[in-house]
């Protein structure tokens, strides 16, 4: 057996929150996907108003690059609460328009294009997206997907990983709330998230190994370094994860939101839940968890059904409507959002319920439009526009 890798846990105060939001390039005549993310990278670089701003952590918000040429990345400063973290998706938004509306393309959210192919798409530049897309064959080049992830500070490493194994008892209620990638190559799927179908295919990627112990977590680390699988431990792309550079808990189940509003929405129900279950940790209590075999289940039903999932509840193996689940988790966890500063970010996640969820509009635009999928590129552009769900 290889040595354990020393991963180390970051400094990072208490139920912080950073967000990384994926999005991206379209081409406004077409509607389809744009392989310029490397142009606009160094024309937001050369703008003088797009330098960054200091905050307290040393963190900044930032614009940067991702595994394909049609995406780009915004990335928040360390923030207090999410409304802070979501003025600094406001001004990075504000950025990258600044450079695209010019160039004649759009911005959209969501969790996958509709109909783009994927031998269209060209991989970034770095040697590491190389070596990813080399190694995984066809199931690398189908990553044309894209996310919301919340970084949420975690005062001590102890707590990382069963806030992780927690957070998987949460999973349908947040992939069911974010699901926007109905559509995948032209057709209609049958899901309400592909795209998180389709990312577990690469290795290293999908639900955790639900480790109890961090020792544990190190051994698996230099396992996987020193047989050549990861050549980083951020190369382990679990869809939740504790972050050891940055000290927190990162959570990557959301579709990629198709505006602002959501984003915010998702952000903080999130940031919610893990200041939750850390309370529960400092009281003592045992966080709730499901057997592996449930989870998988779980992430199966959200991505199949969406809001309309019936899902398992407890390790019981009792079960329920998502919908129903959420709402009432919200009760639960409204005083924790007065505590966040998030209170009507929270709020708003019952209107995704009531409203429908992203893969559900883009289902009605296209029953609109006769299955014209260009019609719902163009919808999911104008919701990145307008900052709200249409």
């Amino acid at each position: 057996m290889s040595s354990p890798a020393r991963l180390g846990f970051g400094k990072s105060p208490r139920s912080t929150v950073g967000l990384e939001w994926e999005i991206g390039l379209v081409e406004s005549d077409s509607a389809n996907l744009s392989q310029s993310g490397p142009e606009v990278l160094d024309a937001v670089a050369r703008d003088a108003a797009a330098a960054p701003r200091d905050d307290a952590a040393g963190y900044v918000p930032h614009v940067t690059g991702e595994f394909m040429k049609n995406t780009v990345e915004l990335v928040t400063g360390v923030s207090r609460t999410v409304g802070d973290a979501g003025a600094d998706l406001t001004r990075l938004l504000d950025r990258v328009r600044a450079v695209t509306d010019p160039m004649g393309l759009d911005l959209m959210g969501g969790g996958t294009h509709p109909f783009a192919r994927a031998a269209d798409q060209l991989v970034g530049d770095k040697e590491r997206y190389a070596r990813i897309r080399e190694r995984t064959g066809v199931w690398g080049a189908q990553l044309i997907i894209w996310g919301l992830h919340v970084h949420v500070g975690v005062e001590h490493r102890d707590k990382a990983l069963p806030l992780m194994r927690a957070m998987l008892t949460y999973f349908p209620h947040l992939q069911a709330l974010s699901a926007g990638s109905p559509y995948w190559a032209g057709q209609r799927t049958g899901y309400a998230s592909n795209r998180s179908m389709l990312f577990q295919q690469i290795p290293s990627s999908g639900l955790p190994v639900a480790f109890q112990t961090w020792q544990e977590l190190e051994a698996y680390a230099g396992d996987m370094l020193h047989v050549g699988a990861v050549e980083a431990f951020n190369e382990v792309h679990w869809d939740v994860r504790p972050s050891p550079k940055f000290g927190t808990l990162e959570v990557r189940v959301c579709d990629g939101p198709t505006n602002l509003t959501e984003a915010l929405r998702l952000a903080a129900l999130v940031h919610c839940l893990v200041e939750h279950l850390s309370t529960q940790l400092d009281q003592g209590r045992t966080l709730p968890e499901l057997p592996p075999w449930f989870v998988e289940e779980n992430k199966f039903r959200s991505a199949r059904y969406g809001l309309d999932a019936t899902v398992i509840l407890d390790a019981d193996g009792n079960q329920g409507p998502v919908a129903d689940a959420i709402g009432k988790l919200l009760v639960e966890l409204e005083p924790v959002a007065q505590r966040l500063g998030c209170a009507a970010e929270l709020a708003g996640v019952r209107d995704i319920v009531r409203g429908g969820a992203s893969y559900q509009r883009q289902q009605a635009v296209a029953a609109a439009h006769d299955g014209d999928l260009v019609a719902v590129v163009r919808a999911m552009v104008q919701e990145m526009r307008q900052g709200h769900p249409l």
